[in-house]
């Protein structure tokens, strides 16, 4: 995944985790590309993420080497900044540029520096989704990776649900997501 000029999202699905019929992997496709548009005209620049949907063991060997935790887990996500440049949507302070990630000391860089157009990775188990998905009915796991999708997208973006309000914070920017990723029309900022 590279920066670029326009908003945007890529999505891998590994070998062992291709339980979505290919009409609705399109249309994943086009709902994960819609989110990302949304949260670029949210945050006021161009910004991209990349999606993969794996298996259980795939993403239990990268909780395991990333996380510290020996076992699978639904959702990752992989900031392109961590650390002291991370967050660039959600907290912001007064002071900084409208388009420049903020720092625990303030502003991080020049203003459109071009990494800070690439949000970073989500990896998503589909075995996982599947398992907490069967409370959704039919198209449950539709529903569960959607969820998951926005869900990650969010921490990219700099949200956490550490608190209740943090929760509710993030809860509500994943809701606006996904209902602007169903909707028709032209896209708006969520």
């Amino acid at each position: 995944m590279t920066g670029g000029g326009s908003a945007g999202s890529s999505l891998r699905v590994d070998a062992g985790a291709r339980r979505l019929p290919p009409p609705l992997l399109a249309r994943l496709r086009r709902q994960l590309d819609r989110m990302v548009r949304a949260a670029a005209l949210s945050e006021g620049r161009p910004l991209e993420a990349a999606f993969r949907l794996t298996t259980d063991a795939e993403i239990h060997a990268l909780n395991r080497r990333y996380r510290a935790t020996d076992k699978p887990t639904d959702v990752l996500a992989f900031a392109q900044r961590e650390g002291p440049t991370a967050g660039f949507g959600a907290r912001r302070r007064a002071d900084a540029h409208p388009r420049q990630p903020v720092g625990p000391v303030g502003p991080v860089g020049p203003p459109g520096a071009a990494d800070a157009e690439v949000l970073g990775d989500v990896v998503i188990s589909v075995e996982t989704a599947g398992r907490q998905a069967r409370r959704r009915g039919p198209l449950g796991l539709w529903t569960e990776v959607r969820f998951l999708a926005s869900h990650g997208l969010c921490h990219l973006l700099g949200y956490d649900h550490g608190n209740d309000a943090d929760e509710a914070e993030m809860n509500a920017r994943m809701a606006a997501l996904l209902t602007e990723a169903a909707r028709r029309g032209r896209g708006r900022a969520a």
